[in-house]
């Protein structure tokens, strides 16, 4: 009898603008993967899923890995990462070929696949995924599989995203500089899709809302495909921001009371619920201020108003008006404000949820909020083919004991650093 197939190692890494997640994970021979070990650190040098200082964010990278390693005692050489500032943009090509009325076979499509990747090539960006979606042929759409049909055409509708070459450029260079590969970089709306949304929602059509904590990105999916995506510069440090200036009170205390205390929906004992807050300039031994949560109320409606408002916008541009039934999926850390789906739900129109990863074998239950829904696509990423024309597989990464800063300092010295 042949032997088992050793499972292999896979490792994920989500750069944030409030923290820094990785995760290592094995897969066994049906592709399914079992955690081994997290890592979370608090992200620092990122502005609006940019990054702005790389010492810091090298930093935060090297920790949050490391603590995975630590976790699960493995050494890792190669990361998926993740990307989702603004800057993506997201295209359908279309490419044909002549067929002469024979039958499909392989080869007509790999030919097909050939002349795609030369058709989806960007001069000032870089793809980030290049994925075949419905095949036409003779322009009859919707064929998902062509192999033995007759036709005179063969065509592919290619969905592309792409993003800005430098601020991947930055991504890279931060992963590298901690002596890490890059096996490639994943736009967020396609990991966090993956983690969160099922196979019939995705061909009926769904949006998805990641309310992350200083970019929104909606993106819409159709057909079993991401066709549009918008991303807005907001997010949920910006209420973290309008509570500490309207109270003048640290950041730190503000996040406090709105995990605590806030909420998206108003109720009549707002007024008569008090809370009490330390101010930045106070005394030492200084009584803290009270407010009502009603106060608190305002200024966090302020925001969630204005955010919805943004989120309805983009959706009106993607195309996203059809049949009510077509419901919004919210998922990101800002999606675990209280009653934040319920009152979306109430402003769009539409039917509304809160979108959390699919569960994992061993996933500590920390990771298992909407929070942590990119890093856990790109590990269901990692774990299975990933479609993508251009041959961005399951990444190899080395399944080595703890402890390997030897063999990660050989590493560094091969790639010449």
């Amino acid at each position: 009898m042949a032997a088992l197939a050793e499972p292999v190692l896979i490792a994920a890494l989500d750069i944030g603008s409030s923290k820094v997640s990785a995760i290592i994970a094995s897969v066994d021979g049906e592709g399914r993967p079992t955690v081994l070990g997290t890592g979370q650190r608090e992200s620092r040098g990122v502005k609006r899923g940019y990054i702005t200082d790389m010492g810091l964010s090298e930093f935060a990278v090297r920790e949050a890995v490391e603590l995975a390693e630590r976790m699960s005692g493995r050494t890792v050489e190669e990361v998926l990462a993740s990307y989702g500032a603004g800057g993506l943009v997201s295209d359908v090509a279309n490419v044909e070929v002549e067929l002469g009325g024979h039958a499909i076979e392989q080869a007509d499509i790999d030919e097909l696949m050939r002349n795609a990747s030369a058709a989806i090539e960007r001069t000032s960006q870089e793809v980030l995924h290049a994925h075949p979606a419905l095949y036409t042929i003779d322009r009859a759409q919707g064929v998902h599989q062509p192999i033995g049909l007759f036709a005179n055409r063969l065509g592919v509708d290619i969905h592309v995203i792409a993003a800005d070459t430098s601020p991947l450029r930055n991504i890279d260079t931060v992963i590298r500089s901690a002596h890490l590969g890059v096996r490639a970089i994943i736009a967020s709306p396609i990991a966090a899709g993956l983690a969160c949304l099922n196979d019939e929602e995705r061909e009926l059509g769904v949006a998805l809302v990641e309310l992350g904590a200083d970019v929104t990105n909606v993106s819409v999916h159709l057909g079993g495909m991401l066709v549009g995506l918008r991303s807005i510069p907001l997010g949920a440090h910006d209420i973290t921001n309008d509570i500490a200036c309207a109270f003048a009170v640290q950041r730190r205390d503000a996040e406090r009371l709105k995990c605590f205390y806030g909420s998206a929906m108003t109720s009549p004992r707002d007024n008569h619920e008090m809370i009490e807050a330390n101010q930045i300039a106070a005394e030492p031994g200084a009584e803290p201020i009270k407010i009502t949560r009603a106060q608190l109320m305002m200024v966090i409606r302020q925001r969630i108003e204005e955010l919805t408002g943004e989120i309805a916008t983009a959706l009106k541009e993607l195309g996203f008006t059809g049949p009510v039934g077509r419901q919004v999926v919210l998922t990101g850390g800002g999606a675990e404000l209280k009653n934040i789906a319920d009152y979306m739900q109430g402003v769009l129109g539409r039917a509304v949820r809160v979108g959390r990863p699919k569960q994992l074998t061993g996933l500590p239950d920390a990771h298992s909020g909407p929070a942590f829904s990119t890093l856990v696509g790109l590990a269901l990423l990692a774990a299975s083919e990933s479609g993508d024309i251009r041959g961005i597989d399951t990444p190899s990464i080395s399944k080595k004991a703890a402890g390997g800063v030897m063999s990660r300092l050989v590493s560094v010295l091969r790639k010449g650093y």
